[in-house]
């Protein structure tokens, strides 16, 4: 078993690399954002909350490029469901990639779940996926802002995510959550 091991602000992110639908492959160590790459980790095709959080993403890309941000929405789909979330999801400008390995979901603090066969929407859940995570990476590489869910509701709003960096981008501020060893940052008081 892959024990969950949690991101820290201001350090290195796993690297990341998948193939996206329209045939590129899409790597984080290539991104060069002004100010953040925001990587979303969605459930999958079969997830009707993905749906309508990924539209909502879509509809606010201009918003985030205005301030330095890229995105990519990613899962752990097959190249078919991906294609077809982003057709039947109107997903035109958002890049969308596939085939995340699960271990790689597990490097990057991800929860995964087992089908609990078809969703409302009549789409069956694959054996195995992984649950949503939202993350904001520094053109360095570093984590700057990291969420990770058990379920696949109440997820950050893209609105207030904007908002907040609105905030953060006019007065710098710094990446919080920074510390990794608690005791040896007390011992050091």
């Amino acid at each position: 078993m892959t024990a969950l091991t949690p991101l820290f602000p201001r350090q290195p992110v796993p690297s990341l690399e998948v193939p996206t639908v329209g045939g590129d492959v899409w790597r984080l160590a290539d991104q060069r954002p002004g100010n953040f790459t925001m990587v979303v980790f969605y459930r999958g095709f079969h997830c009707p909350i993905c749906s309508k959080y990924l539209g909502e993403l879509e509809r606010l890309l201009g918003e985030f490029a205005e301030r330095g941000v890229t995105a990519i929405a990613l899962s752990s789909d097959s190249e078919d469901r991906a294609r077809e979330a982003k057709e039947k999801w109107g997903l035109t400008n958002l890049t969308v990639g596939y085939g995340v390995d699960l271990d790689k979901a597990r490097e990057w603090g991800l929860y995964i779940s087992t089908s609990r066969g078809k969703t409302s929407t009549g789409v069956e859940e694959p054996a195995l996926f992984s649950e949503p995570g939202l993350f904001l990476v520094r053109p360095d590489g570093t984590l700057y802002f990291g969420t990770v869910q058990t379920m696949p509701f109440a997820r950050p709003a893209f609105r207030e995510i904007l908002g907040a960096l609105d905030f953060v981008l006019k007065v710098d501020y710094p990446g919080r959550g920074e510390v990794v060893d608690h005791h040896a940052a007390q011992a050091a008081e």
